[in-house]
């Protein structure tokens, strides 16, 4: 740094300087016209001066100095105050009258007196280039070609070629709102699409989908395209175009809603039918939803398909209609069915699935080479429907079957317990809400005596009593394989509670026994309970010494 001298030394002695470039261009200044008023005008590069204008003006000078002294105090004061960052302040003050002939002025002092300072005020002004120049600096050549990138991204998306840092900047400056058909398989960063996740929805639990931001973005945006399809409405475009874009992203599909079509010329008709018989199921005009077919085979990598034929949140435009699955929709899943192989789980609940439907569904999933669990619950399956579930879990690889809440009796039952007898694939079996009775609770239990693979079973709410309990208490001293078992809501009856109770005296396996509102007795139950926990205990402190390998 040049040395700091005092502002005396800076100006110089007080003499006369001979007439200096600017002078010479300009001529003398007379009055306030002067010297400094045309150095003022001249461009800052002819000033040996940045480029850069000045705000507010220092304090009054009593009288005036030559221009080369005065220049030499700016050069100084900007050195030593960093004037640089203050805007470069500039003062033009009243000279004094020189001498005839002579062009020097005298050096202002350094404290005016009060009476030469309200005589300068009158001729006091400042000079001010540009007052809208701010001190942000001007943007590298880098930034201004990124935000070029960012703003043109939709006519040219550039991104690959570009330096990783750079790719960063750019992504993360990137709208949401762009086109797929530009970024779906041209960005796989997560923090993009975890943006446009969480900007369109509020509730965001990947864990479900993978632990993938992008997968959850296109099977959610999919599932909402498919919610709210109008048949003969709706352009199927939508759809057909969104499938080359993330067929390799959806996994799993949860479909709850399939909109029918609007029939404006049964508008009357349907008036009608909801005031005399539609309350009871009568007289429901035939509407086919969606054709899932054409999508499902569409997209190779899709594992899970979660269907709900129905309507949500119809209010006070209720019909039975809106919650029909009709024969050609179901004809058109199965069909889509038997050709997505690598579908593992398939659920198809509250749709109003019956016999005929679930025979049709089962022919075409016989011998399917991934499928693992179905879930037909809360349905109208009778027997037969019942008899043909029965027929797939010999004829594939189910490991979970589900038909809670159907209509299944004793026959449906005994078919299901012949199939369980000769099965080493399924794992958990799903009976609750039925009325399979005993004559189809005793089936299921001798099934069991010789059933090697079952682990979970549920039979709560099956109109069950004592003669199933105690064919169940061999099981418990038989069977080494079942780990839970639900009997709640029956009518086990204490005799009946008893007899599980010395089956299970000697079991080691069993860790989940519900016996809620069984009638088994408070104490039988709580006796079963303590053997239960033991067991429990046991096998959680097995875990622990024996923790299961990890996959490499």
């Amino acid at each position: 740094m040049p040395q700091q001298l005092p502002l005396q030394e800076c100006m110089g002695p007080q003499q006369t300087a001979p007439p200096t470039l600017l002078e010479q261009q300009c001529g003398p200044a007379p009055g306030v016209r002067d010297i400094w008023s045309a150095r003022a005008r001249l461009p800052c590069w002819k000033r040996g001066l940045p480029p850069r204008p000045s705000v507010a003006g220092l304090q009054h000078w009593p009288s005036a100095a030559s221009a080369a002294q005065l220049e030499n105090v700016v050069v100084t004061l900007k050195q030593f105050f960093l004037l640089p960052l203050l805007k470069e302040k500039w003062v033009l003050s009243r000279m004094q009258q020189p001498a005839a002939g002579d062009r020097s002025t005298a050096v202002p002092s350094l404290y005016p007196s009060q009476a030469s300072l309200a005589a300068d005020s009158y001729y006091t002004y400042r000079v001010i280039e540009d007052p809208e120049w701010s001190l942000a600096t001007v943007p590298h050549l880098t930034e201004l070609c990124l935000q070029h990138i960012v703003h043109n991204f939709e006519k040219n998306p550039i991104l690959d070629c570009l330096l990783p840092e750079h790719q960063r900047k750019v992504l993360d400056r990137l709208s949401t709102g762009l086109p797929l058909a530009v970024t779906a398989n041209l960005i796989s960063d997560e923090d993009y699409w975890k943006r446009c996740c969480t900007e369109r929805w509020q509730a965001c639990d990947i864990s479900n989908y993978g632990d993938s931001w992008k997968q959850m973005f296109f099977e959610r945006h999919l599932e909402n395209i498919l919610k709210c399809f109008i048949p003969n409405t709706t352009d199927p475009n939508q759809v057909l175009e969104l499938i080359p874009l993330c067929k390799d992203y959806v996994r799993k599909l949860e479909v709850d809603q399939f909109l029918p079509p609007v029939q404006m010329d049964q508008k009357e008709e349907r008036d009608d039918l909801s005031n005399t018989g539609s309350d009871f199921g009568f007289g429901e005009v035939s509407v086919h939803h969606y054709d899932l077919g054409v999508l499902i085979t569409a997209l190779p990598h899709l594992e899970e398909l979660h269907l709900t034929y129905g309507v949500k949140d119809c209010g006070m435009n209720f019909e039975w209609n809106l919650f029909n699955f009709t024969h050609q929709d179901c004809c058109n899943l199965a069909v889509a069915m038997k050709m997505c192989h690598n579908l593992k789980v398939f659920k198809l609940t509250r749709s109003k699935v019956d016999d005929d439907k679930t025979r049709l569904l089962v022919r075409n999933l016989l011998d399917h080479p991934c499928l693992v669990e179905l879930n037909l619950s809360h349905n109208l399956i009778r027997d037969k429907g019942a008899q043909a579930v029965g027929k797939l879990i010999n004829c594939s690889r189910l490991q979970t079957l589900d038909l809670c809440n159907n209509q299944i009796r004793h026959l449906g039952a005994q078919a299901l317990a012949r199939a369980l007898a000769e099965n080493s694939t399924l794992i958990s079996l799903n009976l609750r809400l039925n009325c399979v009775e005993d004559k189809g609770g005793e089936a299921i239990g001798r099934a069991l005596l010789t059933n090697t693979t079952l682990k979970s079973i549920h039979l709560g709410s099956n109109n069950l009593s004592e003669p199933t309990a105690m064919l169940f208490s061999q099981v418990l001293a038989q069977n080494t394989s079942l780990t839970s078992i639900n009997f709640s809501c029956n009518h086990l009856g204490l005799d009946g509670g008893k007899q599980l109770l010395e089956g299970l005296a000697d079991n080691k396996a069993l860790t989940e026994f519900n016996l809620r509102l069984a009638e088994v007795g408070q104490e039988t139950e709580y006796l079963i309970h303590q053997i239960v926990w033991a067991n429990r205990e046991v096998a959680r402190l097995g875990s622990l010494q024996h923790p299961p390998a990890k996959p490499i």
